[in-house]
């Protein structure tokens, strides 16, 4: 009986953080930016909707993301504290010698617009970093 009620229980709050989770990631912009003298890279996801800049001044390819993509990045997306995300720092500091492009991470939800500090592309800080790393997977493909 025990088993039966634990079960139940798992089932109703599994299925109580899926559309929670789904619904905040759909009502956010997400845009991930990264740049340097020679490269331009800017991803902006809204919903499951992504589009994919990789040159200045052009513009960029428009995707859809798998249900299995966007649900992988909604739960890293529910990780991310965003009225934290301005204090993050980064763990390395490359950029400012032209050893790394420079990257931000914006995120727009409900109105209010939410920035990292600057950090390496490719290394960001601990705290976003399984986060950063969906996103750039993204234009890997």
């Amino acid at each position: 009986m025990k088993k039966i009620i634990f079960f139940v229980f798992s089932i109703v709050m599994v299925s109580s953080c899926g559309p929670k989770m789904t619904q905040e990631v759909k009502e956010s912009t997400i845009t991930y930016q990264a740049l340097s003298r020679g490269f331009y890279l800017n991803v902006e996801i809204q919903g499951k909707k992504m589009q994919i800049i990789r040159e200045r001044d052009t513009p960029g390819k428009s995707y859809t993301l798998s249900n299995a993509d966007f649900n992988a990045l909604s739960k890293l997306y529910l990780k991310v504290t965003l009225k934290e995300l301005q204090y993050y720092k980064a763990p390395t500091e490359k950029r400012f010698y032209d050893g790394a492009a420079i990257a931000n991470l914006s995120v727009n939800y409900q109105g209010q617009v939410y920035n990292s500090q600057g950090f390496d592309h490719g290394n960001p800080p601990k705290e976003i970093a399984d986060f950063i790393n969906k996103i750039v997977s993204f234009t890997e493909n």
